[in-house]
Formats: structure tokens, sequence, C-alpha cells
């Protein structure tokens, strides 16, 4: 099993910029704590900066030889908020979180990292909806079609998120030119029909970004799907 250095940079509400690094076992979710380089000690974002919000993504949960496909804070086993992610040389500028809160002990940043060759070919879809819900769903590509899961439930996008509607999305593959969904991921209704797509971000070509097009309501039996002809 590979492993990589992980790091990102985020401001506070306070002004202080946390740095944070943690070497992170590939294919594996582990949790991204503070720099010793500039703290006593390896912590969570939590009990570093408890009370106080994250302002700024200075530099997103970037990985330092293959990729992060989905990073997320953590409050106790739930997803309170999605986060950009980058590779190392391919991030190009810094981002707003998509939600603003003060920070709890045993808050965590959660990160998946897998190698250059993603030999799983796993993808992830992160989301937004306009409640303030926050999710990730992912799975591995493969020729034909693949529904992608809630990563903590292992729900589909249609029981995960029943009426609910995206504000904002991104999807993060390496899987280029065989993807036959719309060059990225279809949300598909409960007849199979496309009523929402999100674009591709490849970490390895270019920083991922969340975007406001494509987006779709979420009806019961709906469908993430990634095609690909190989």
């Amino acid at each position: 099993m590979t492993t990589q250095t992980v790091s990102a940079s985020l401001m506070l509400s306070t002004g202080e910029v946390v740095d944070l690094s943690s070497t992170l076992t590939d294919g594996t979710e582990g949790e991204l704590l503070t720099s010793t380089d500039y703290s006593v000690s390896a912590v969570s974002i939590g009990t570093f900066a408890e009370g106080k919000s994250i302002a700024q993504i200075l530099s997103p949960p970037t990985a330092g030889s293959g990729m992060v496909l989905y990073a997320y804070i953590n409050r106790r086993g739930a997803i309170v908020c999605v986060l950009p992610v980058a590779k190392a040389g391919y991030q190009w500028t810094p981002q707003a979180p998509l939600a603003t809160f003060p920070l709890q002990a045993g808050d965590t940043i959660q990160v998946l990292s897998v190698a250059n060759a993603n030999a799983s070919r796993t993808c992830a879809y992160s989301l937004c909806t306009t409640s303030g819900v926050h999710a990730i769903f992912s799975g591995n590509a493969a020729s034909g079609n693949v529904a992608l899961t809630h990563i903590l439930s292992g729900a589909g996008i249609g029981a995960a998120l029943t009426g609910q509607t995206i504000r904002t999305h991104m999807f993060v593959a390496d899987e280029d030119a065989l993807l036959t969904s719309g060059n990225g991921l279809y949300v598909l209704n409960d007849r199979g029909l496309p009523v929402g797509q999100c674009s591709q971000s490849n970490p390895k070509n270019e920083q991922p970004i969340f975007n406001n097009m494509g987006l779709a309501s979420i009806g019961l039996n709906f469908v993430a799907r990634v095609s690909c002809s190989a």
C-alpha cells in the first residue's frame, strides 16, 4: 500500500493561518492534521481552532504525488462541509468555504488520496444543496455504467438527497477520453434520462473547482452515473 503527503493551508476568522500536513495511506480515508512545523503537536482542526471558523481555503487538501479525490469536514460522523482538492503543482486559486460555522472539538478533516496511477479508477462527486446539505458520492469507474454511492451511508443519490436541489458540485476523476457520460457525470431521473451533469476535473491537469452549471433537483430513484467506453 502506497502513502503520500497531503497538505493544506487555511485562514481562520481570527486571521490566523493554519498549516496542515499528514502522511496518508492511499485508497483509505485518513485525517489531515496540523503540521508540527508551526504547532507543538499534530492535532485535529477542531482541537486546534475550536470556536473559530474557516474564512478562506488558501490551499486545498493537496496530494504530494498522486491525487486527492475528496475531502470534507467531519462532525460526529456526518459531512458538514465538502472541501476543494488539488495536486501539488496544479493549484492555482484560493477558494471560499462552502459553509462557515464555528469549529468544535472533535471536528476533523477527512481526505481520500490515491496513487497517481489510480489503479482502482476511483472517482468522486462532491456537492452542496440549496438547503445546506453536503454530500460526497464515489465509486470505481469501469467499462459501461457505474452508479456512485454516498461515502458514508452507501445510498445512491436519489435515496440520499430526495427533495434536495444541488447548489454547486465538483466531479473529480482521471478517466478523460474514456468517459461517455457527457465528459463527466450525469444525474439521471427515475426514467433513466439525464437531468443534470457535472464535467470531469482531473487533478493531474488542473485544480478541480466547484461549479454551478448542470444542477439538478433530486427525486427518489435518481442516479449519479459515470459511463466509460472501457
